[in-house]
Order: structure tokens, then C-alpha cells, then sequence
């Protein structure tokens, strides 16, 4: 992939010429959509309000031009932001099994990984900026440290750019919304039963029953058990169940009722050590794997229930109430592959340990007020609702006795020998062996540290639209979070409120297509980790101001061949009053006199190219920098961590028969750096996959997904210090989808 020039003012005005022709030739593409939409524009030259989808899903096919977020004021092509949509087509043509899996179809998004008193989950980072406590469920934030399934996911939808006016703190590279299955109007039976290399096995029930004209259940349920692809003794095992029910289901009140249970137990995989000289990981076999089967574990557990109701007092206005009740269990110990002690270079590994067991619960309450008004000449389409959020999450590590000390006692700083002689703590780093027989002990520490947070939130978005080309979206939302930490005998307190604010211009010249350019505030306070499980308030960062970034974006949408969505937008995002050490050295003070500055442009297509031709793909440009890293610091000018310069994905299927469909996928990730100073990094890569299925009826396809085609040796993640993790090696899977 070769690399792009910086962003610069240049390069935005070459990017508006380029939107200019670009639109010109999308302007000659958009024939059957400009009539088809000209016709529906005369009929109402407005945005009308959100409507609720009776139908199997959102979106048909790859195309996504309904969002189910409440807070979204105007349809996917007339929002001023970055969004995109993987819908249930999507995840199911490519074989996606966690929100890991199915966010590799989103460019400019990677995972990070967690160390110590960061809690092993699911951390996507966008735009530079992690969004860990930034993930939704039906537009209510989902908290607790959890690797989250898909089985009961409808669809993703992904925003991109300073979200803290939609999504409120902590929000600065976006946020990600996850909608799930609901009891429909109709009966229907549906699943999966998949079998594949490495021991893959996955069933997934999907079961939806009418009870009369105003009531349905549905339950949604799965089982999944496999080995790792390429990664000795690591194996992932799940099940988990969704149960809803919905009264008065084609009435004005409505009330739906479901819970969600997830459990989990996997061995935690901490990848390979980084090499002290060069700072990326050891070329040693990819199956390498340096944990003990023995004492190593990872067992999840995710509660979640929720009542939501909603009334619609007219066909312009309906409220809509949300309660979520959770309970997230996090409990493991893991092997941290050397742990920074510099043993790598004599050619031997020492399993540092680090554990958890976190508990988080929460109790959210939201309440939404959609719909459209006229001011004279003015059509309104608004979002207003208020907010209240508790969570609190308790930890204790565990103390685990090693039984032996390989130098003296209380200085592990190095392997001088491996094997029985240091009870395997010390192991190989060419031949690790996992079934090792460790004799060390495993206790509760006794020292259980306490955070929590809450929130009280008020919030307002209103699209006006002048007319058939001009739109004005503003919103404005204020936060009042508190939060508090205790940890070995001390507290910690932090009381912040914040207002943030986004306004966006959206210019139709046609129907089809759109211009806009946006502007949006986000603030992240200490002790936002709270709710993932994370404690990171303490010390000087309690009295810090929050860091507030702002987004600016300029972006073009477009319908073109009736069902084809073409975006393009370029963005800048600073970060002020970012935390940075004072001093040198761990746990130095901190203060809020950095800054950040993110930049790029990407573009996007989705949809059908023809009736039997679908894709999904997109391209980011990342041009991060550190400008101001403190005065303990010389990182100025160096890249900032788990953000990728250029990022690729392309997705496509094409129907060869009408029984016959063939598909395939191309990821590309460029660097990824682990640390400010950019001294720890893994390399770009591709990655390929493949797909072939074939409907046997009417109710019946059976579907082939072959990941990792090449069986490529890559990684994913790389922390700041000690490791980096792999990704899977090659794995086929076929899958029997069914539905009656």
C-alpha cells in the first residue's frame, strides 16, 4: 500500500475539487435513484420522522439506509457524520461470530489490548481514540468488560468523528450502536449448525412466535466451541440465550421485555513477547504459546435486562422509556509473556502473571422524545431526551504464589536457566510448553478496589430543513458525571459537567446526493473506564479537567444504480487538554497540557452494484500526530498508538446462479505502533478470505467461509510494552443456515 502525503490545506482543496467531479459522474450514475426520489420529493420535499421497521430486518441485501438509533434526526444519506451501517446480510456472508469479527469490515477501526489493570474485552479504537465505554444497545450504553457475540445482533451502525453531542462522554473518534433482535409480526423458526477445522462447532436457534394480534416472543440462543487456528492449547468456549417479548405490538403502546445471557470460558491469550532490541515480537513458530493450561483461565459472564416502552401520541411524536439492568463478571489470570524482564535476548520467556475478577453492575434509565413540527417555512425532525447512568465495578487480582523464585526472592528480573529448577515459571522461548507441570497457588488477594460513576444527562437534536436542498442539524447535550475510586485505603472523587454541541449544513442538489460539512465537541473526564471495568482515576488525574477534542468534517453521499451508497469525507480532530505525565517515570503526576491532532479522509461504497452483485468496502487515511506529549516527554511529532495510517476492506459477493453465490474479502492494516514513542510496532498486512454457498431449497443454504485464505502470519494488537497478539490462522467453516 503506498503511502499517502499528510492531509493539509492542500490536499482538502484538492479533496473539494475531487468531491466536485466525483459528484458530476455520481450526478450521471443516479438516474433510476434521482427519479425515484424526485417522485417521493414532490409528493413531501421533508424529512419525516423515524420509523419503527416491521419487517425481518432493517436493511435488504448490503445496502443500509435506515439507522434504528433514536437520536439520528434524518436518514443515513442526510446525516452530517460518518456512518456506517453491517448489517445482518453482512455478518452472515462472512461468517462473523463476535463484534470483533464483523467490525474487520469497517476501515479505520482496530482493537487494542488491555495489561495489568486494563481488563481483558472488547476495546475498538476509532479514529485514534478508544471507544470501549463508547459501545450501545439500542442506543443505551452497554457497559462491563465483555468479548461481546453477535448471535443476537440485527445490525452495527458505526459513527465516526466527536459523538459527545449524541453519544455523551468520552466519545472523541465516535461510537458504536448495536440493534438487537426483536419479536416480529409473523412466525418463524430459523438457525445454524456449523462445523469446521480446528475443532469449530457453533449452533444458533432463532425462534419467533405470534401469540395473538398484539403479543410475540422471540428467543434467540447459541453454542459455540473451537480451538484457535494456529495458536497451541488456546480454545474459545460460549453459550449464551435471548429471550423477548413484546405487548401491544401494532398498537400505539408498546412494551418489550427481553433479557441476554453470555458465558464464556476461554483460555486467555496473551500472543508472543516483544523483542528489547528491536521492539517488535519474536520471529519465533506463530503457534508458540507461552501460557500454562494448568493455571490459566478466562471465564465471562454478561446479565442483561431490559424493559423499554413506547408510545406514539401521533404519527409525528412518540416517547420512548429505557431501563437496562446489567451485571458483567470478568474473572481470569493470564501469562504475560516475559512481562518486560528482558529475557527474550538469552532466548528464554518468564510467564508473568496478571489477573482479575471484576464485577460490574449498572442500572441506566433514558428516556427519548422523537418527531416533527413546522416553524413557518421550517420543518423540524428532533431528538430530545434525558439520561441517568450507575455503574460501579469491583476488582481483586489475584495473589498467585509461583512457588520458587528464579534469582533472589523479590527480584524477578530475569531467567537464568528454565524448566523444573524455577518450578516453570521460566520457559523457552523457541519450545514453550504449555502442559508444564506448575506447582504453584492461587488466592484472592484480599485487597478489592471500588469505582464507580454517574451521570445525569439532557440532550436535544433537531434537523431543520429549509428546503428540498438546504438542512441545518444541531445538537446540544450537557453531562453532569461524577465518579469515584478506592484502591488500597485511599479515594479518589472527580465532579465535572460539560455542555457539547455539533452543527452540520447538508446541501441536496439532487435527490441522491448530499454535501455537508460538520462540526462537533467531545469531552472525556477521568474515570470514564469505570463502566469497561477500568480504574484509571487516581491521583492527579481526580482533579483534572476533562480533555476535549473537536471534529470537523467535510463529506459527500450518494445513491447511485438504484442501490448503491457512495461516501467520501475528509475530517481533522484535535484533542486538547489531553493527560500527560509531568515527570518521568511510572505513575508520575499528570497534568492536561497535551494535544492531539488526528487527520485523514475516507471513502466508502455499499450496496448493490447490480441486482446480483453486492459489496461492502472502504478506505481510511490516518495521519496522526503528538504535538504536545509534556515536558517529561520527547514523543512530539511521533504517530499515536493503534492508529494505522492506511486501512482497507473490501467485502463482495456475486450470485453466479441463482442457487450459487461466491464472495470473498481483502483487509489491509498498515503499521500499528504500541507506544507514543513509536519503539514498539507491528508490521502492515493483508488478509484474505473466501466464500461459496449454495441454497438447497427454499429453507435451506449451505454456506463455506474460508478465513485467512493464505494462512498469513500476522498481528493484530501490540500493547506499549510487552506483546503482541496474532491473528487466527487459516480456518474453513461450513455452515447450514435454515429458516421455516
Amino acid at each position: 500500500m503506498p503511502k499517502n502525503p499528510h492531509v493539509s490545506s492542500t490536499s482538502t482543496s484538492t479533496f473539494l475539487l475531487a468531491s466536485a467531479s466525483v459528484a458530476a459522474a455520481l450526478y450521471g450514475l443516479s438516474g433510476p435513484a434521482y427519479a425515484q426520489d424526485a417522485a417521493a420529493q414532490q409528493q413531501d420535499e421533508t424529512v419525516t420522522a423515524p420509523i419503527v421497521v416491521e419487517g425481518d430486518q432493517l436493511n435488504e441485501g448490503y445496502s443500509a439506509p435506515v439507522a434504528a438509533s433514536p437520536k439520528y434526526t434524518a436518514p443515513i444519506k442526510e446525516l452530517p457524520k460518518s456512518v456506517t451501517i453491517v448489517n445482518e446480510e453482512v455478518l452472515k456472508d462472512t461468517g462473523a461470530t463476535s463484534l470483533e469479527e464483523a467490525l474487520r469490515t469497517v476501515p479505520g477501526i482496530t482493537m487494542a489490548m488491555g495489561e495489568g489493570g486494563q481488563p481483558f474485552g472488547d476495546r475498538p479504537v476509532i479514529r485514534g481514540s478508544s471507544a470501549d465505554t463508547n459501545i450501545f444497545i439500542n442506543g443505551v450504553r452497554d457497559t462491563g468488560s465483555q468479548q461481546r457475540e453477535i448471535f443476537d445482533i440485527e445490525q452495527i451502525e458505526v459513527t465516526k468523528g466527536a459523538d459527545s453531542a449524541y453519544s455523551g462522554r468520552g466519545s472523541a473518534g465516535g461510537a458504536i450502536n448495536l440493534v438487537t433482535k426483536t419479536p416480529k409480526g409473523k412466525n418463524f423458526i430459523a438457525g445454524t449448525a456449523g462445523i469446521g477445522t480446528d475443532n469449530y462447532k457453533r449452533l444458533t436457534a432463532d425462534v419467533n412466535q405470534v401469540i395473538d394480534d398484539q403479543i410475540a416472543v422471540r428467543l434467540n440462543a447459541m453454542w459455540h466451541d473451537a480451538d484457535v487456528p494456529g495458536r497451541d492449547e488456546v480454545d474459545e468456549s460460549r453459550w449464551g440465550f435471548a429471550p423477548s417479548v413484546t405487548f401491544g405490538l401494532h398498537s400505539d403502546t408498546r412494551a418489550t421485555l427481553s433479557y441476554y445471557h453470555l458465558q464464556t470460558d476461554d483460555m486467555p491469550d496473551y500472543g508472543l513477547p516483544l523483542d528489547t532490541t528491536t521492539g517488535t515480537p519474536v520471529s519465533v513458530d506463530r503457534d508458540n504459546f507461552y501460557g500454562l493450561t494448568s493455571r490459566d483461565f478466562q471465564k465471562v459472564h454478561t446479565d442483561i435486562g431490559t424493559l423499554e416502552l413506547v408510545h406514539d401520541f401521533s404519527d409525528t411524536m412518540s416517547i420512548r422509556n429505557v431501563t437496562t439492568v446489567s451485571r458483567t463478571g470478568n474473572d481470569y489470570i493470564v501469562t504475560n509473556p516475559d512481562d518486560s524482564k528482558g529475557n527474550v535476548v538469552n532466548g528464554r520467556v518468564y510467564r508473568g502473571v496478571k489477573s482479575r475478577d471484576s464485577i460490574t453492575k449498572s442500572v441506566i434509565n433514558q428516556t427519548d422524545l422523537s418527531g416533527e413540527f413546522d416553524t413557518s417555512f421550517i420543518k423540524h425532525t428532533y431528538s430530545a431526551g434525558i439520561e441517568f447512568s450507575f455503574e460501579r465495578t469491583t476488582n481483586e487480582n489475584y495473589s498467585v504464589d509461583t512457588d520458587t523464585d528464579p534469582l533472589t526472592p523479590g527480584n524477578q528480573t530475569s531467567c537464568p536457566t528454565t524448566g523444573p529448577s524455577t518450578n516453570y515459571n521460566c520457559t523457552d522461548l523457541f519450545n514453550p510448553n504449555p502442559g508444564d507441570p506448575w506447582n504453584g497457588s492461587v488466592t484472592k488477594s484480599g485487597n478489592p478496589s471500588e469505582a464507580q460513576a454517574t451521570t445525569y444527562s439532557a440532550y436535544v437534536l433537531d434537523t431543520m430543513r429549509f428546503n428540498a436542498q438546504w438542512a441545518l442539524n444541531l445538537g446540544l447535550r450537557f453531562d453532569s458525571y461524577h465518579s469515584k475510586a478506592q484502591s488500597r485505603g485511599t479515594s479518589y472523587q472527580n465532579d465535572e459537567s460539560f455542555l457539547n454541541y455539533q452543527a452540520g449544513v447538508v446541501y441536496n442538489p439532487v435527490p441522491a446526493g448530499t454535501f455537508y460539512a460538520n462540526f462537533a465537541s467531545t469531552s472525556t473526564p477521568s474515570g470514564t473506564d469505570v463502566g469497561s471495568g477500568g480504574n484509571s482515576l487516581g491521583g492527579s488525574n481526580s482533579t483534572l479537567e476533562p480533555e476535549r477534542s473537536y471534529s470537523y468534517e467535510l463529506g459527500t453521499k450518494w445513491n447511485v444504480l438504484d442501490n448503491l451508497f457512495v461516501t467520501a469525507a475528509v475530517f481533522r480532530t484535535e484533542t486538547e487538554n489531553a493527560k500527560v505525565a509531568t515527570a518521568p517515570g511510572r505513575g508520575a503526576p499528570e497534568d492536561t497540557i497535551g494535544e492531539i491532532r488526528i487527520q485523514g479522509y475516507e471513502l466508502g461504497i455499499q450496496g448493490a452494484i447490480t441486482p446480483r452483485w453486492n459489496v461492502i468496502a472502504g478506505y481510511s487515511y490516518l495521519d496522526s500526530e503528538i504535538i504536545d506529549a509534556g515536558p517529561a516527554s520527547t514523543d512530539e511529532g511521533n504517530r499515536f498508538p493503534q492508529t494505522p495510517e492506511n486501512a482497507f476492506s473490501l467485502w463482495s459477493t456475486y450470485d453466479v446462479l441463482p442457487q450459487v453465490q461466491i464472495g470473498g474479502g481483502a483487509y489491509f492494516v498498515d503499521r500499528q505502533y504500541g507506544n507514543d514513542a513509536n519503539t514498539k510496532s507491528i508490521s502492515p498486512y493483508w488478509r484474505f478470505d473466501a466464500m461459496a454457498s449454495y441454497a438447497f431449497n427454499d429453507n435451506v443454504t449451505f454456506r463455506l467461509n474460508v478465513e485467512n485464505l493464505l494462512d498469513r502470519t500476522y498481528f493484530e494488537r501490540v500493547y506499549a510494552t510487552h506483546m503482541a497478539t496474532l491473528g487466527n490462522g487459516r480456518r474453513a467453516i461450513l455452515t447450514a443456515d435454515f429458516k421455516f
